[in-house]
């Protein structure tokens, strides 16, 4: 039986088996425990916006997910009605740990908080005045009724009344 364990594995080698792995490709990574997701604290001011991460997972503010450790950083993307949407980048620090710390990895800024700004207000449908028509001005210079209870500018006033007693 060890004869045809031995045989076959010397054949596959030499042989060239394209379903048998070769060793010149083999990795190791494939051993590697898969790192656990890090829990990211999402806030905003005003609470209730929608969060959302550039790896898939939201939530409604204030709340937490749970996101694959990414080997670069990430970002979150805020959003809620009448109020302007904001993005905020997210650095993944990995500490790789020593004989006497475990490895672990943090995100910066933690919490990730947004503080959502108001929009401006919708814009206003176009409104249709209707103007009452004005009357012209007299160009300057024309003279005035001669029946206006006012003097022209720029006219000789009239001599003051004499009183007698």
């Amino acid at each position: 039986m060890r004869r045809v364990i031995a045989i076959a594995v010397v054949g596959a080698s030499v042989g060239g088996c394209s379903s048998m792995p070769s060793f010149s490709s083999f990795s190791w990574d494939s051993f590697k425990p898969t790192p656990p997701p890090i829990q990211v604290q999402l806030e905003s001011t005003p609470p209730g916006a929608d969060a959302r991460t550039s790896l898939g997972p939201g939530c409604k503010t204030p709340c937490s997910v749970d996101v694959p450790a990414p080997d670069a950083g990430f970002s979150v993307t805020y959003t809620l009605n009448r109020f302007q949407s904001a993005t905020i980048p997210v650095q993944v620090i990995r500490n790789p740990g020593d004989f006497a710390t475990p490895a672990s990895t943090i995100t910066d800024p933690s919490p990730v908080f947004a503080e959502l700004q108001p929009a401006g207000p919708p814009p206003r449908a176009a409104r249709t005045v209707t103007h009452k028509p004005r009357k012209p001005k007299p160009p300057k210079g024309a003279s005035e009724p001669a029946d206006s209870p006012f003097p022209q500018p720029g006219a000789a006033s009239p001599p003051p009344a004499s009183s007698t007693r």
